[in-house]
Parts: C-alpha cells; structure tokens; sequence
C-alpha cells in the first residue's frame, strides 16, 4: 500500500516536480487540457530538490514548468479552503505572468500562462444535477465569448477532487484515472491496481508512493499537512451530517403539519400514512 498520501503538497511535488517523473507531470497536465492543446515536452522550472529544505523551511510546493511551444504552467494540490482562494491564484498567475520578461525582452516575449489546481475542497457551487469537477477558465470576448490572439494569455484550470463520483467501471479517460489514483492510492499498490487505472504512469506513480522517503524536515512537514487534511475531511464531515439533519428535521415538520391538517379533515389513518411516510404512533400523539 501506498505510504504516502499523494494529496499532501509536499508528496505532490516530489512525486511529480522531479526530472526523473516528468512523465508523470506530461501526463497530468495532459488529462486536463483539450485535445488539441496537448504538450510533447515539458521542462520543469523549479524542479523538486530536497536540499532546498535544510534550513528547516518549506517554501511554496507548487511545480512550475514549460512546454515545447513556451507556454508556463504553475501545478498545485491544495487540500483544505481559505479565504480569497481565487484571487490568491490570479496574484500567483500574475507573477509568473510577468517574471517571464528578462532585460532586453519585450512584450512578444510573453506567452501563456496557465495555473493549474487540483482542490480537495468543494469551490464552485454547481445548479443541482449538473456537477462539474473540471473548469478551464480564461479570458474571452463577454459578448461574443471570442478569444484574442494578443489577450489569450491567462487560463485557470479547476479540478475538485471530492466532486469526482464516478467508480472504476465508469473510468475511462485520463483525468479520471489521475484523479482515482489521488484520491484512492491508500487503497492500491502497485501489485493490485485496477484494471481501469493500471497505465504505466500510474503504475509508476504508485511505485514511487511505496518507496518515498522523507528526511527530518520533510517529515515535520508530512505530518503537519496530514494531519490538516485529516481535521479538515472529519469536519467536512461533520459540516455535511449537520446538513442531512436539518434537512430531515425539515421534512418530518412538513409532513407532521400535512398530517395535522389531515387528521382534522378526518382523513383516514392509512391515507395519512401513505401520503406522508409518518408512522400510526406519530400521527395519533398529534
């Protein structure tokens, strides 16, 4: 089984920010981008080095990195919400937006650059029965929705882990193994791995998982982000058990006042019933 939880930002980076994994990161930001717009070659700009937290600090775990055609991507994994999420990231997008001129560079310089986050949270609120787990936002004519050639240079892209509902039969696309393998890898190892998520970078990514190590501060690190995640599920938890409470104790008020106009109307205790899924004992103590 896997030792590490992949949804931990510091795991993600090492398990993907490494020139040894890149394939894993091609793949990655492959299953998030159309079809048309897929990468051949990715160089990371920030690659992960271990060294680099001696001092005892951890910096920002995100992966920065270019493709063949010199767009920039900032990859991150983010497992609990804050306030002001959104223009947290624009800030990040900006920055790297504009780090990209060097002296003598000018403007043509500039190319694309796209933030991609994959949230173990609940972000967007979707309209009943049309949840979404992926949104590529950008920047678009708001009366034509046209995109220009000379202002297309800023994409947002979304994937809300906890969304994804779907279960091994149902998987077919890349993205929905990736995201199977982030939120499922404590259940796998690379021995036993579905059929349905079983590619070569996933059975890679697993390996990986098994025999990571973690030095003293990349430890104090693990545990401390662990053990957010942990806090942060069980009051989801509890945030949504407190929901379906209140929503049953509205319901059973409905129905207890259908059945007291009911019940003055005279109507009989078998249409009472059927009508409001009361029990006889509760409609009688009315």
């Amino acid at each position: 089984m896997a030792k590490a939880n992949p949804k931990i930002d510091l795991v993600f980076k090492k398990l993907f920010g490494t020139e040894q994994n890149i394939s894993l990161l091609k793949s990655l930001v492959n299953s998030v981008l159309p079809e048309n717009e897929q990468v051949t070659a990715l160089k990371l700009k920030n690659p992960y080095n271990p060294s680099d937290y001696l001092s005892g600090k951890i910096s920002y775990l995100d992966i920065k990195a270019t493709d063949e055609k010199g767009k920039w991507y900032d990859i991150e994994i983010q497992v609990a919400p804050y306030d002001f999420f959104g223009f947290r990231l624009l800030f990040y997008w900006a920055k790297m937006y504009s780090s990209q001129l060097k002296t003598k560079q000018t403007y043509d310089d500039l190319r694309k650059t796209i933030v991609i986050s994959l949230i173990n949270f609940g972000y967007f609120i979707d309209k009943e029965g049309e949840e979404r787990y992926h949104r590529r936002i950008g920047l678009t004519d708001l009366d034509t929705g046209e995109i220009y050639e000379q202002t297309d240079g800023l994409e947002l892209i979304f994937v809300e882990l906890k969304k994804f509902k779907k279960e091994l039969p149902e998987i077919h696309s890349t993205l929905e193994r990736w995201i199977t393998f982030l939120n499922k890898a404590h259940e796998f190892s690379k021995d036993n791995l579905p059929k349905e998520i079983a590619t070569e970078e996933i059975k890679k990514a697993m390996e990986e998982l098994e025999v990571m190590y973690f030095n003293e501060t990349e430890q104090e690190h693990y545990e401390s982000q662990q053990r957010r995640y942990l806090d942060e599920d069980a009051l989801a938890k509890q945030e949504e058990r407190k929901i379906q409470s209140a929503i049953h104790e509205a319901v059973l008020d409905n129905n207890l006042e259908i059945a007291r106009k009911m019940k003055a109307k005279g109507k009989p205790m078998d249409e009472i019933t059927d009508f409001t899924g009361l029990t006889q004992d509760q409609i009688e103590k009315l």
